[in-house]
């Protein structure tokens, strides 16, 4: 993990846009460069709903932690989360944890491959509080991120554990995709829990598409872009919480996030919660 860590950190392009840095600069955060920042405005001009969409992920996301804390889910492991900094001071993800929490503390491990995001986390996140560590991972590398040393210490296998795998548009293949989620439900425990945010063009006009697609091409290579029924594919056999497959706005709309809310599908992402049996 360490060695990856350098490898990042030297090869870190300021020029190169990143998803969790675009999300974050549409949110109003401040982990991001100008090429993130350009990659919005691109973004808008093809279709404006780049802001929305952001506000909404972090909506959705913050929606998942609170029902999983107060369903007793106290150990969180949030990979690809780019710990937004769009969050407002104590709205962060893991102080959306603690107090929602219905008794214990909750213990939260950030995983994410981005340096800035790491450096700027570990910086104002980790020394100001025991219970939240950051990690330096690629879902993309499963087993190692899973044998990660401070993973396997910081949290206790043998209880549950919510998993929520936010970096799913970095696995193209979707074979391997399974595979990660395989390896997931061997690692945890019986009522663990798993949930994942996936990007989706279902809901762009036919006639924007090409531009969009374009644009893609140009701001995030590689990007893996999926529809409904490919989401459904991947989740066969999993038990989903009410309301299942969804658009994220849609997923408990607690009345607190309303981005998207009137357009679910702007916010170009269906989100969707499974209980491990």
């Amino acid at each position: 993990m360490r060695q990856r860590a350098i490898r990042n950190l030297a090869k870190l392009d300021m020029t190169q846009a990143r998803i969790t840095r675009i999300l974050d600069a549409a949110a109003g955060g401040k982990n991001h460069f100008e090429a993130d920042r350009d990659a919005v405005r691109r973004y808008d001009l093809a279709a404006p709903v780049t802001t929305t969409a952001a506000r909404a992920v972090l909506g959705y996301l913050r929606r998942v932690v609170r029902h999983l804390a107060g369903a007793g889910v106290d150990q969180f492991v949030i990979v690809g989360s780019g710990v937004p900094s769009g969050l407002p001071p104590g709205g962060q993800l893991h102080d959306v944890a603690r107090d929602a929490a219905r008794v214990s503390a909750p213990r939260v491990v950030y995983v994410e491959n981005d340096p800035m995001v790491l450096a700027g986390a570990r910086a104002t996140i980790e020394p100001v509080t025991d219970l939240v560590r950051v990690v330096e991972g690629d879902i993309r590398e499963i087993d190692e991120l899973l044998d990660d040393r401070v993973l396997q210490t910081f949290l206790d296998w043998d209880r549950p554990v919510a998993v929520l795998l936010l970096s799913t548009h970095s696995l193209n293949d979707d074979e391997y995709f399974h595979y990660v989620i395989k390896r997931i439900r061997q690692a945890v425990q019986e009522g663990s829990f798993l949930s994942l945010l996936q990007t989706t063009f279902d809901a762009i006009p036919p006639e924007l598409l090409p531009a969009v697609h374009d644009l893609l091409a140009m701001t995030l290579p590689g990007h893996a872009i999926r529809t409904r029924e490919e989401v459904e594919a991947l989740l066969r056999g999993l038990v989903l919480v009410d309301p299942g497959l969804v658009w994220i706005p849609d997923w408990r709309p607690d009345g607190q996030d309303v981005e998207g809310a009137e357009q679910p599908g702007a916010s170009g992402g269906y989100g969707a919660v499974a209980r491990i049996p």
